[in-house]
């Protein structure tokens, strides 16, 4: 028996909202363009006289939750379900429902919207299938760690630091340079992942940069401008010198090209020292030491689902 799209079940969902809190910063001491004793994003550019334990952004305030995590058992359309099990792709998936491929609870299915409940039988081909459940890990990566797909064939790769995190396969939301550092995501949400990636969604990466050389202030205002690389347009969301020597940079970027931080610099002649990102989104280094990962909480993937 053939079910039609009328015999779809109709999911219903629930929402919550919270309130974010907004707070005034008064700043003290005379302002100096482009000087900062500790970067954080979004900020106006005035120099922080106060001590933080967390530079490059580490005491910015997270925002709070507006609404609560999709719950993972509630209904979902059915070739998102087939999609979901890692068996083929969400349009491939159309295309086996619309076939007669897919049975629900030893029915065909050939609606794609179709909903199923989490306690249905799915079967494609004769075979039972399960959606992987989601994982969300983030790693602080070390020096000498690549992050192609060649190095994680042949050298030292990210996924061998990440390979205990979870029995599902998971890949990286973006690279860094082999010898860049600091954080990176890895995921099985393949959806989230692509959105999290378009500039559009304003995912943004703050990276800490020490330079052989001073950051002129003509080069720091250029970079705030934007200007025309190999890559295409860059331009930084904020920069901002750290300290007094003016060897150090914050860097807050929302593009997620490999090697970007690094290339900014490069094309003004600068010799780049170090690159190491710490803050991709609402999530920072805190309890990630170099070299280790940690699983992200209830909350962390919230605030990463409302960015996108």
């Amino acid at each position: 028996m053939r079910k039609t799209p009328s015999a779809g079940r109709r999911a219903s969902t629930t929402g919550s909202k919270g309130q974010s809190k907004s707070t005034k910063r008064t700043t003290t001491g005379g302002r100096k363009t482009g000087v900062s004793k500790t970067f954080r994003p979004g900020t106006t550019g005035k120099p922080h006289t106060g001590k933080s334990p967390h530079a490059f952004g580490g005491t910015k305030k997270v925002p709070s939750v507006k609404k609560p995590l999709p719950n993972s058992n509630a209904p979902m359309r059915l070739n998102r379900f087939v999609s979901n099990a890692g068996i083929c792709s969400r349009r491939e998936a159309d295309v086996l429902i619309e076939s007669g491929a897919v049975m629900v609870n030893g029915e065909i299915v050939t609606s794609m919207g179709f909903k199923v409940a989490s306690t249905d039988v799915v079967h494609v081909g004769g075979e039972a299938i399960r959606p992987d459940a989601k994982r969300y890990v983030l790693l602080n990566k070390p020096k000498g760690f690549g992050t192609s797909i060649a190095d994680f064939n042949a050298r030292r790769g990210v996924m061998e630091l990440v390979q205990k995190a979870c029995k599902e396969e998971i890949r990286p939301l973006d690279k860094l340079d082999r010898e860049s550092t600091g954080l990176m995501l890895f995921t099985n949400d393949e959806p989230l992942a692509v959105r999290l990636n378009d500039p559009r969604s304003g995912m943004k990466r703050l990276y800490h940069v020490v330079l052989s050389d001073k950051l002129s202030a003509t080069h720091l205002e250029a970079m705030k401008a934007g200007f025309v690389l190999d890559e295409g347009f860059v331009k930084a969301s904020a920069v901002e010198v750290v300290g007094e020597d003016r060897h150090q940079i914050g860097l807050e970027i929302m593009s997620s090209r490999s090697r970007i931080a690094r290339r900014m610099f490069e094309h003004f002649g600068y010799k780049v020292h170090k690159v190491d990102r710490v803050i991709i989104g609402p999530l920072s280094k805190k309890n990630v030491p170099r070299g280790t990962f940690r699983h992200l909480t209830e909350a962390e993937v919230n605030m990463l689902l409302m960015s996108s």
